[in-house]
């Protein structure tokens, strides 16, 4: 019995077509989900840090005194978290696997000039608003101590 269904199985396999691909030759066909690798449309991002903050690895760095943003893709889990936290959906899953290499590198990228500028306005605003709220805040201890000043002379 064990025979017969062995030489069912054997010719079966012999004449229906193989479950693998032959890859180096056809291009792997990769599904939607598939979690490739990080990557990160740098006209979106705004250094925040949250990816750094959320990746268990450490394997991404924000400096936002160079304004870049650094990955080290070997050291990457593909875990999501990052992509998951991000404010600004600046971060992807790629479809693609990291190529295999022979070193541990770490991919650096630099924001365009136009969000380097556009950040540079955000915190020219912020700095106008504080004082704005400062000199305001000033005001408003002036008017008091004038008012007490006043209710204590009557």
């Amino acid at each position: 019995m064990s025979a017969l269904n062995y030489t069912g199985r054997a010719l079966k396999n012999l004449f229906s077509k193989p479950a693998t691909t032959k890859y180096p030759f056809e291009p792997a066909d990769f599904k939607e989900r598939t979690r490739g690798h990080v990557e990160n449309d740098m006209d979106k991002c705004i250094l925040c840090g949250l990816c750094q903050m959320k990746c268990p690895t450490g394997a991404i760095t924000v400096d936002k005194k160079e304004q870049t943003w650094t990955i080290r893709p070997f050291s990457c889990i593909q875990c999501r978290c990052c992509v998951d936290g991000c404010p600004k959906k600046s971060l992807s899953m790629g479809r693609k696997y990291q190529e295999p290499g022979e070193e541990k590198i770490s991919k650096t990228f630099d924001l365009s000039d136009s969000q380097k500028e556009a950040l540079a306005a955000q915190a020219k605003a912020a700095a106008e608003r504080a004082a704005a709220a400062k000199a305001a805040m000033e005001a408003k201890k002036k008017a008091e101590a004038e008012a007490a000043a006043k209710a204590s002379a009557e």
